[in-house]
This record gives structure tokens, C-alpha cells and sequence, in this order.
């Protein structure tokens, strides 16, 4: 039974590795290498589940979905976007970070106290709305405009020119 079983998944990857691969390329856009890869992976979770696979009317097609889902879910890995270069670069990019405006900001926002801390960073650096941030905080509407109205005068004081000086450089 068991031999049965594992002849009868080399014959479908056998007659699918092509066409997965072939589909594997144009998801990603060429990458051979990756094309290999998602393939791999496609028939290691098929093999996987071929006992159950096997009595499902078309294999094929849920190959297929395994494929895209595979490729979709290495889209999403973080690590995804990275390219090797041949050659390491002079020195790190510049991405127009100033490093003591950043220190300034956040040693003010450390002066905070730590809910008004949360309503500036929920509002402002990730642009959620006033109702967003009170689900997020579970207190009301009225009390996240209040906390931002003293939180950013309280920022505005502590901050006083040295903004416009850091942000001037």
C-alpha cells in the first residue's frame, strides 16, 4: 500500500514538475532559482498529503493553488525583498535620517507620560484615527483629543527651537 502510494506520487510529480515550474517562473518573474525552490516545496506539501490528495478529483489543479499559495506566502516573508550584491558598498546609504533630530524627538517623547506617549504615537506615527486610537487605548473619543492637544504641547515645550535648529541642518 504504501509503495503504491509513493509510485503514484512520483508519476504525478513526474508529469507536473514541468508545468509547475514553467508557472513557478512567471510568478516569479524569471528567478530560476526561486521557481526551483516553490516547486520543491509545492511537491514536499503534496507528498505530504497524497493519501488524501490523490482521491480529490483533480491534483493538478490543487498543485496549482499550492504553488500560488507558496509563492504568496514567500511575498510576504520580510526576507523576501533582499538581493545579494556582488560588491558591499563604500558605506551605508543615506536615507536622510538625522540622527540628533531623531535622539531630540525621542528623548521628548520619553518625557511623556506613557498614555499620552501611546495617543502621539498612534495618531501621528501611525496615522490612525482619533476612534482607531481610542478602540486601541479602550478610552473615549473626547479623551484622545485631549491627551493629543496636551501631549504635543508638552512636545512643543520640551522641543522648543531646537526642532527648527535640528530640522534646519
Amino acid at each position: 500500500m504504501k509503495q503504491s502510494r509513493a509510485d503514484g506520487f512520483l508519476e504525478f510529480a513526474s508529469a507536473r514538475s514541468g508545468h509547475l515550474y514553467r508557472s513557478a517562473c512567471l510568478l516569479t518573474s524569471g528567478d530560476t532559482h526561486l521557481a526551483e525552490d516553490l516547486v520543491q516545496e509545492t511537491l514536499g506539501r503534496m507528498y505530504a498529503l497524497w493519501g488524501r490528495i490523490s482521491r480529490i478529483g483533480n491534483p493538478a489543479g490543487y498543485a496549482q493553488t499550492v504553488l500560488i499559495r507558496t509563492f504568496l506566502s514567500h511575498r510576504r516573508r520580510r526576507s523576501a525583498t533582499e538581493r545579494p550584491l556582488g560588491e558591499l558598498p563604500d558605506r551605508a546609504p543615506d536615507d536622510g535620517e538625522d540622527p540628533a533630530l531623531r535622539v531630540a524627538l525621542l528623548d521628548a517623547l520619553a518625557g511623556l507620560a506613557p498614555k499620552d506617549r501611546a495617543v502621539v504615537v498612534l495618531r501621528y506615527w501611525e496615522d490612525r484615527s482619533i476612534e482607531e486610537t481610542a478602540d486601541a487605548l479602550h478610552v473615549s473619543s473626547a479623551a484622545v483629543r485631549t491627551r493629543s492637544v496636551r501631549a504635543l504641547a508638552k512636545l512643543r515645550e520640551r522641543l522648543g527651537g531646537s526642532v527648527t535648529e535640528l530640522v534646519a541642518r
